[in-house]
């Protein structure tokens, strides 16, 4: 038998702080009941589950895992991501161009154009 998608989860020093950062990133809400020590962003028909536990200092080990969000203006979401809390890391021109952040605890991703 074969394992399904259960949805993403986040190592965060504080859980509802950095839920709340994804939520308004991606136009979702944060489920009820969130706290330091655990919050989600539920699943929906349109987006996976996301979850952020409570590490302690010391203790997280960052993944290569990242999220690629997807967007039909690169320069104005960057700005918005920005403004939300997020750190712009670089932008990468050419044919393949993206903007790389950080959400406010460093956990990298990428933002790319819709094609």
């Amino acid at each position: 038998m074969a394992s399904t998608f259960h949805g993403l989860t986040f190592d965060a020093y504080d859980a509802h702080a950095v839920a709340q950062f994804w939520a308004a990133a991606l136009g979702r809400d944060v489920a009820p009941g969130a706290t330091a020590e655990h919050a989600e962003l539920p699943a929906d028909a349109d987006a996976p589950r996301l979850a952020f536990d409570r590490v302690r200092p010391g203790g997280v080990v960052r993944n290569t895992l990242h999220l690629d969000l997807v967007t039909a203006d690169l320069e104005g979401e960057s700005d918005r991501l920005v403004r939300l809390g997020a750190r712009r890391l670089g932008a990468v021109g050419g044919t393949a161009r993206w903007v790389s952040l950080t959400d406010p605890e460093g956990n990298a991703f990428d933002l790319i154009p819709a094609a």
